[in-house]
């Protein structure tokens, strides 16, 4: 069987996750995440970010959250703006862009956005025959594994804050971007400079579910209804709460996110080791090295991994994801079938 380097979310959930689960099997809990451990997961996750006002919702998937973060807030004729490679551009099947509201897509070469980028968006976008600009959305860690700093992303706030546009962070990989050593921004910072963010688990030890946390007082109203319209509440919806509630205790998430990140690391420098480049300079848990099509050639007899794009005829850019379960002797592994490709290349 290939070893699967190919996403973060091939296993299924922590053992620690699956054993809460276990224990709560048999409880009667009330449903649609009004229950006791919905509850206490809201209550650890407002003490993490240092908020006791957060509204706090979990939602089964990133899709999910992110449809449902930007259609309820805004209204038919407005638009969201992001970096091309965003997840809602090309990884969503239209998912926002169904809902009404245009994706405003925005070539930014390290998957970043900049205030100048969304200015120029919003000059370009001047009167009623156009849809309207209203809200930005940002990937920590993006999809091409860079990181925002905590400089870029108060920019990026006070941008919005100028232009009257609401600020959604994905955070689907939040856990990777927290535990990177280049890492600036805390989920204080977050909730202080966003309008709206999500932490994700299904990427981060969960079996599944994401944390929507709505900053915004203005955002919050009708959610739950909108919530139900869109078929997103869970009726179990403690099984949820339950794997939050043990991700945000004694540091099961960034314990997870560390390890994740631990692996890719050594990927990366047994890649670089071997002289080969990387398209970007990830420093969390996604690496993109440009190889040679032969030894990707014969890297994907033992390996699963994805193809992220084309250099030239003769290289191609692939992605390696790395997990909370990546197994050490699996990256050692793969380090030596890199070595033996280059050899026989």
């Amino acid at each position: 069987m290939l070893y699967s380097f190919n996403n973060d979310y091939s296993e299924g959930a922590h053992p620690r996750i699956l054993q809460a689960m276990m224990e709560a099997n048999l409880e009667q809990n009330d449903g649609y995440g009004l229950d006791r451990h919905s509850n206490h997961a809201r209550e650890l996750i407002r003490t993490a970010i240092e908020d006791d006002s957060a509204d706090i919702h979990f939602i089964s998937g990133g899709t999910q959250t992110n449809l449902l973060a930007i259609s309820s807030a805004l209204r038919p004729h407005q638009a969201v703006i992001c970096a091309n490679t965003g997840h809602i551009n090309v990884h969503e099947t239209g998912a926002v862009e169904a809902t009404g509201h245009k994706v405003l897509g925005v070539p930014m070469p390290d998957g970043k956005l900049t205030p100048t980028a969304i200015e120029k968006v919003v000059a370009a976008h001047s009167d009623e025959h156009m849809v309207q600009p209203k809200m930005v959305y940002l990937s920590q860690a993006t999809e091409v594994g860079t990181l925002y700093t905590l400089d870029e992303l108060e920019a990026l706030s006070a941008c919005c804050g100028r232009y009257g546009l609401y600020l959604f962070l994905d955070g689907a990989r939040l856990g990777a971007a927290l535990a990177s050593a280049d890492n600036t921004i805390t989920l204080p910072d977050l909730a202080r400079l966003t309008d709206l963010f999500y932490i994700g688990g299904t990427k981060n030890g969960a079996l599944f579910g994401e944390a929507l946390i709505i900053m915004n007082p203005a955002l919050r109203q009708d959610f739950r209804y909108l919530t139900k319209q869109r078929g997103a509440m869970l009726a179990k919806g403690w099984l949820l709460g339950i794997q939050f509630e043990e991700l945000f205790q004694n540091n099961l998430f960034l314990e997870l996110a560390d390890h994740a990140n631990d692996m890719a690391n050594q990927l990366r420098k047994a890649i670089q080791d071997c002289g080969y480049p990387l398209q970007w300079e990830s420093k969390t848990n996604q690496i993109f090295p440009i190889l040679p099509n032969a030894v990707i050639e014969q890297l994907a007899a033992d390996y699963l991994f994805s193809t992220q794009l084309t250099v030239d005829e003769n290289h191609t850019c692939i992605r390696l994801v790395t997990s909370w379960a990546t197994k050490p002797e699996a990256v050692e592994q793969f380090r030596l079938s890199l070595a033996a490709a280059r050899v026989h290349e």
